[in-house]
C-alpha cells in the first residue's frame, strides 16, 4: 500500500507543552502533576505517527496519556496534532521507551500500558532490539496498578508467539484475556495506522490483553549489573 505524505506541522503551533525527551528527565516522571489534574495515567511504548494516542486523548477526556516514540520527526508530528487538537490530557516523549518504563515511571501508577505494532526486527540476530523485552516487561508489571493492563497487538504472527511466552516466563501478569476484534465502521476506524494497513490488506492481526492481579509480595525489580 503506498504511503502519502507525511503532514506538515503548523509552525505557528507552540510544541513544547506537549513535545518532551527522555534525555530530558531526572528522576520519576509524575503525568498528573505534569498534567495538572488527578485521573488514570495510560501510557503507550511507540506510539509511531500518533493515531491511537490523538485518539484516545479524544475519546476519553477523563484520562491521562503519554506516548514515547523513538523517532524525532514522529514525535514532532505527534505534538502538532495534539497542540492543534488543543488536548489538555496528553503529551508525548520522544526517546527510548523501554529506558522511559523502567527508569522514569512510579511502580503502582499506571493504569494500562499500550504497545501495538512494534518493529519485529526480522532478522534472528537483531531480534534483541525487540522493544518488548524482558526488561521492558518487568517494568511493566511492576508499574501497573491492581487491575492495571497490558494491550499488545501485532501482525506478526512469530512476534507474538514468542512475546506470549516471554511474559508467561518473566512476569505474573495474567493472560492472555479474550480480545473481541470489532469491525471499522468506516476508513478511519483503526486504532493505529499499522492496524488500518494490515486490515485493508486482509492481513490477520494478533491481540492481546493482561492484567495484573494484586499479588501477595509485588514484584521485584531486577538487580542492577
Amino acid at each position: 500500500m503506498a504511503r502519502g505524505a507525511r503532514p506538515k506541522i503548523d509552525p505557528a503551533l507552540d510544541l513544547a507543552p506537549y513535545l518532551k525527551t527522555v534525555e530530558g528527565l531526572q528522576g520519576v516522571f509524575d503525568p498528573c502533576a505534569q498534567l495538572g489534574r488527578v485521573a488514570p495515567v495510560e501510557i503507550e511504548i511507540g506510539s509511531g505517527k500518533g493515531l491511537f494516542l490523538t485518539r484516545i486523548a479524544r475519546t476519553c477526556p477523563d484520562r491521562l496519556f503519554v506516548g514515547v516514540e523513538i523517532a524525532k520527526s514522529y514525535a514532532a508530528l505527534i505534538a502538532g496534532r495534539l497542540a492543534k487538537a488543543q488536548a489538555t490530557n496528553a503529551l508525548i516523549f520522544q526517546g527510548d521507551g523501554v529506558r522511559f518504563a523502567d527508569e522514569h515511571i512510579a511502580p503502582n501508577s499506571v493504569d494500562a500500558f499500550h504497545v501495538y505494532f512494534p518493529d519485529p526486527w526480522w532478522k534472528k540476530k537483531h531480534r534483541k532490539r525487540r522493544v518488548l523485552n524482558e526488561r521492558l516487561l518487568r517494568a511493566i508489571e511492576r508499574n501497573l496498578k491492581p487491575g492495571g493492563r497490558l494491550h499488545f497487538w501485532t501482525d506478526v504472527q512469530e512476534y507474538f508467539e514468542t512475546t506470549l511466552e516471554l511474559i508467561a516466563e518473566v512476569t505474573r501478569l495474567e493472560g492472555p484475556l479474550e480480545v473481541a476484534e470489532s469491525s471499522p465502521e468506516h476508513d478511519l476506524d483503526y486504532r493505529t495506522h499499522f492496524e488500518r494497513r494490515s486490515r485493508l490488506s486482509g492481513l490477520p492481526v494478533y491481540r492481546s490483553e493482561f492484567i495484573c492481579r494484586e499479588l501477595s509480595e509485588p514484584a521485584t525489580p531486577p538487580p542492577v549489573e
